[in-house]
């Protein structure tokens, strides 16, 4: 069982005994003194600096980003922190404050916006690519349907905060709304679209995803054009643009309809 560890003897000459069996971690003898190796069926792994030689062990191959690593998931994760923070900060202004809470409404309506436009960009496509590919399709599909009907509640009830006279009672009802239609998809995507990303795509994939939408955000903080989609249609133009094989692809006769 990996993470069961074993000691092993040297032998005559002094060298680690070859490990034996499957499964074991066992250590490796060397001058960076006794570093771990870890047994995966019949491939050992080295965890040794790569500058050590460890012989016998193959080591796996390594992914390197300048800068580090991103994971498009934290940065959705990271939109919604912010998105709570501001209506919480909304809830606490006075409201004969009105150029301040106009001001802060507008910058949250704005990022409203751009997030679920980024997200129908990008991320749920690619949800879309990695469940169809895992054979799981019928689940990605449901949860893409779910977003994109939830994105085009929010947007309608952004549009309706603008039709009121800001610090009425009409207008903090029309913000409890949008929160309350935030705040509901954002608990689904975070319990299933993230949650089943993560598990179906690998860290390289997340990466590459994380900074097309973090580059997106930027490339339009000034906002973008509030656009409701029809969910069905939405998908089918992901499933198209995929190009999945026809094994995989999409059935157009399984989609939920609203």
């Amino acid at each position: 069982m990996i993470g069961t560890r074993a000691r092993i003897g040297r032998n005559a000459a002094g060298r680690s005994a070859p490990g034996r069996g499957s499964g074991v971690a066992q250590r490796c003898v060397s001058n960076e003194a006794a570093r771990q190796c870890v047994i995966v069926g019949c491939l050992r792994t080295c965890q040794l600096p790569r500058e050590t030689v460890c012989p016998g062990v193959q080591r796996r191959p390594e992914v390197r980003y300048q800068g580090g690593i991103v994971d498009i998931t934290e940065l959705i994760l990271d939109d919604h922190h912010e998105q709570r923070r501001l209506f919480a900060i909304l809830e606490q202004i006075d409201r004969a404050e009105t150029g301040v809470l106009s001001a802060i409404w507008d910058r949250l309506a704005a990022f409203l916006e751009l997030h679920a436009q980024a997200e129908e960009e990008i991320f749920y496509p690619a949800l879309l690519q990695v469940g169809i590919a895992a054979r799981r399709a019928g689940g990605v599909e449901d949860e893409t349907l779910d977003a994109i009907h939830d994105h085009n509640e929010i947007r309608d009830a952004i549009a309706e905060v603008a039709r009121h006279q800001t610090g009425t009672d009409e207008w903090y009802a029309a913000v409890a709304a949008a929160n309350s239609a935030n705040s509901d998809h954002m608990a689904e995507e975070e319990r299933e679209g993230l949650t089943d990303f993560r598990r179906l795509a690998g860290l390289p994939r997340r990466h590459q995803l994380a900074v097309a939408f973090a580059a997106y955000e930027a490339r339009n903080y000034a906002g973008v054009r509030s656009v409701d989609k029809d969910p069905v249609s939405y998908v089918r133009a992901a499933e198209k643009k995929l190009r999945t094989a026809a094994s995989g692809s999409l059935s157009v006769g399984t989609l939920k309809r609203n």
